[in-house]
């Protein structure tokens, strides 16, 4: 019998990039990197484990955004596109590397580039969500949901029919599309403040994730600190991040991943090779972009120049060594808190999925040799899911998590800072606004109903978190005041035209086109409840 259970968590989520009016726009490739490198990979290590018959249990969010993209037939199309050129760069590179170095990582590619599309075309119709569904149906992965756009919940608590509207959109969006209402809930930027719970439970919900000083802090301290969940006055559950295990993989300095055998991800043909011979691979205006073809390990702390050839049979071996190291560790741990707890512990180990892969290549291997080994070679961990271990340990000690989330320093600087502190009094209005739209024009119909959903989609287009972060990293900075600005400014005409009573039927079919995220969202979910149902 098991002594304790790991709770392996993946976040999947990408902000909403879709742009039809342009044939070839950058932010796009964030999402098909992430399908060639991180969703792809993942599955094929599912479907590995699957016909292994290898039993697993993991949890995985799929954000609404995230769904949105992997379903929609423009995205898929381009995407499709997209490999199709990177499967026609890799024959190419195996000529060019012949008798070089280079010549095995390019026959890597090759490789995984035609498996990615069999994969996406061929077994699953070009919809991943469809796999992931397939998992979920086989009981390998539950499968949870996210804020509607990625929402920064906390701070958006000045109205809570803004926050209750995000987490309804979003648990419609995940029943239409995995079958079933999801249980839980990973809150954006693992962002907790008291009361987002409460809408979580009108909505539900059973479950979410803090950070570790989330459960830590909580008011009283709980007995088993991060080892065990608590419950909120709500009876919705608060599982805490663990410290250790979570650090070992996704710190670059301290983790697995900056590893010397490793492939370096700054080190790319895109900007390496003669500019007429990869011109067709990069962005159509000669913008020099990563083409995913990287033929460099990390080396050490060297100039980028002075990197060493990648060698993909030493990093595969380096990656199962790595995963029975995180599984020694583990065992230990869980043998160390067993003797302290009246229950098995729970380790929960949360981490965003686009460190597998794209990030971190090495990382899908290194998950599948783990899992295998915690199947086989072991009998001290039991995976398993939120869901799981609240039906073998109901009876749980109650206490209310202090605000925070997994941002630097643990609280909401990183999402209201001087770069970014300008957004929030247009949200906020804007949040003010929707609610009495929603309140003044019960069961509207026509283009009316048409016009107030669209508002709510623009509104909440607006208060996706990612803007926020980028507006605070640095990085892509324009891109991220220009959708924040759109978005309003799109709330804002909407507003005055239902207002006015004028609505401009034409641009309101153009934005309901190129911003068509939840086709079935309702702007009743903005209505102010009525005060039993709030009692609920």
């Amino acid at each position: 019998m098991s002594k304790g259970y790991l709770c392996f968590v993946l976040h999947a989520h990408l902000p909403y990039v879709r742009h039809p009016e342009h044939e070839d726009f950058l932010e796009e490739k964030w999402l098909y990197e992430a399908i060639t490198e991180t969703y792809i990979p993942l599955i094929q290590v599912f479907d590995r484990l699957l016909s292994d018959n290898v039993k697993f249990r993991l949890t995985v969010t799929l954000s609404p955004p995230l769904i949105s993209m992997l379903t929609d037939p423009l995205l898929q199309e381009r995407y499709v596109r997209h490999l199709a050129k990177l499967i026609e760069l890799a024959e190419k590179e195996e000529g060019r590397t012949y008798g070089s170095p280079f010549h095995q990582p390019a026959l890597m590619y090759k490789a995984r580039f035609r498996q990615a599309m069999h994969a996406f075309c061929d077994q699953y119709g070009r919809n991943l969500v469809n796999a992931f569904k397939k998992f979920q149906d086989c009981g390998r992965l539950e499968v949870i949901t996210c804020a509607a756009t990625h929402g920064y919940l906390p701070l958006m608590m000045l109205n809570p029919e803004a926050v209750n509207a995000q987490v309804r959109a979003a648990v419609d969006l995940h029943t239409r599309h995995l079958g079933r209402p999801p249980h839980g809930i990973w809150l954006p930027e693992c962002a907790y403040a008291p009361g987002v719970d409460e809408i979580l439970k009108r909505n539900g919900l059973k479950f979410f994730f803090t950070d570790t000083h989330g459960v830590l802090y909580a008011s009283h301290r709980p007995r088993f600190g991060i080892f065990a969940p608590i419950y909120c006055p709500s009876g919705v559950a608060a599982f805490g991040r663990d410290t250790e295990s979570s650090k070992q993989v996704w710190s670059s300095q301290e983790g697995y991943p900056g590893d010397y055998d490793y492939r370096e991800f700054y080190r790319d043909i895109g900007y390496d090779l003669d500019f007429e011979y990869i011109k067709p691979y990069i962005h159509p205006d000669g913008i020099r972009v990563h083409t995913g073809l990287k033929y460099y390990k990390i080396t050490g702390k060297v100039d980028l120049s002075q990197k060493e050839p990648y060698d993909p049979w030493r990093a595969e071996e380096k990656a199962a060594q790595h995963a029975g190291n995180f599984m020694f560790n583990r065992e230990h741990q869980i043998l160390h808190l067993a003797g302290m707890m009246d229950r098995p512990p729970i380790i929960v180990a949360p981490y965003d999925a686009e460190l597998f892969g794209h990030w971190w290549f090495e990382g899908p291997a290194w998950l599948e040799y783990l899992i295998r080994k915690i199947a086989y070679d072991q009998d001290t961990i039991e995976l398993v899911t939120p869901s799981d271990y609240l039906q073998r340990f109901s009876c749980n000690q109650v206490a209310v998590p202090c605000s925070s989330s997994w941002g630097n320093k643990g609280y909401h600087e990183v999402w209201l800072c001087g770069a970014n502190d300008w957004i929030y009094r247009h949200l906020h209005m804007a949040s003010d606004m929707m609610t009495a739209l929603a309140n003044s024009r019960r069961g509207a119909s026509g283009v009316l109903r048409r016009a107030l959903n669209q508002a709510a989609r623009e509104l909440m287009l607006a208060q996706s978190s990612d803007w926020a972060f980028i507006m605070s990293t640095g990085t892509m900075v324009e891109y991220a005041v220009r959708r924040t600005k759109t978005h309003i400014n799109n709330f804002l005409g909407l507003h005055d035209q239902i207002q006015g009573n004028r609505i401009d039927e034409g641009w309101l079919r153009d934005l309901e086109y190129r911003h068509n995220i939840f086709p079935d969202l309702e702007y009743s979910w903005y209505q102010t409840p009525a005060p039993e149902a709030k009692a609920v």
